[in-house]
């Protein structure tokens, strides 16, 4: 392609998007390197920009029509709009665009089984159990969708993964006896493999500081690490150093109260072993 012409219309809305950022700051006469230090931000972030890897935020997106003379007609604002393809719920869009990213991702579950960490059987359970007449297709392509999410686990470049959960999530038999005893003896075979670190937190540990809510830890190479927690129908993310420092000292105060990771592979194999023979 050479400067003037317009692209060719990508197969995915965040290709698109990264074509035509690529295209307005090369006409701008600008390097990565350039529009990063008009951004603020890191080259790294404009790569991932301008590879339709990373979602800009409305701040980001808004900063972009501004240098690249795009302000009047809101070009980049607007379009990240269209940037929809996978369906995530909009305040985890952050997480879930960038976790393949992470080189490690520290996990709290209260309830129940990390979204990457659950079998299709579970998960299907658990988009289930939030609808009032259930729709099975819908539920398929949700399932499918969080198994593609699960995929860096099996990458041996992959992030690696820090699950800490609460007893809660073994012992609440979402899908049934079965369900739960494959589930169990699923994260603890990546326990096993050395793939994950995973901690139970028992309730004998009493109230702690993670009672509240889901939390989400990534750590990165070479931008600055991510925090998301959430609750019922919300969530938020942040960078912010300040925060993302206290979210991580929250998670190591549960880490400590928690069982060493030997002794929770040990709790999810008992456990899982129940299941299989209940009733």
């Amino acid at each position: 392609m050479t400067n003037g012409e317009e692209p060719e219309v990508p197969q995915l809305p965040r290709e698109l998007y990264g074509e035509l950022l690529r295209l307005r700051r090369e006409r701008a006469g600008l390097t990565q390197e350039a529009l990063a230090k008009l951004m603020i931000c890191s080259p790294g972030n404009i790569a991932h920009f301008e590879r339709g890897r990373r979602r800009p935020s409305p701040e980001d997106a808004r900063r972009l029509d501004q240098i690249l003379g795009t302000a009047d007609d809101e070009l980049f604002y607007r379009m990240r709009r269209t940037w929809e393809s996978s369906r995530v719920v909009d305040y985890f869009t952050a997480v879930a665009e960038t976790e393949h990213q992470a080189t490690l991702i520290c996990d709290w579950a209260p309830s129940l089984v990390p979204g990457v960490l659950q079998t299709p059987a579970y998960a299907k359970a658990v988009y289930a159990s939030g609808q009032i007449r259930r729709d099975d297709e819908l539920n398929d392509a949700k399932v499918a969708r969080r198994m593609r999410r699960a995929q860096y686990l099996s990458d041996p470049q992959g992030p690696a993964l820090w699950s800490l959960m609460d007893e809660a999530v073994i012992r609440r038999p979402v899908g049934g006896p079965s369900v739960m005893a494959e589930q169990l003896e699923h994260i603890a075979a990546l326990g096993e493999r050395g793939r994950i670190v995973v901690q139970i937190l028992p309730f004998s540990a009493g109230v702690h500081a993670l009672m509240e809510g889901l939390l989400i830890i990534m750590n990165f190479a070479d931008r600055p690490d991510m925090a998301y927690v959430d609750g019922i129908s919300w969530g938020h993310s942040t960078d912010d150093p300040g925060q993302v420092r206290f979210y991580q000292r929250l998670f190591d105060m549960g880490r400590a109260l928690a069982m060493a990771p030997e002794n929770s592979l040990a709790l999810l194999a008992s456990v899982a072993e129940e299941y299989r023979h209940a009733p």
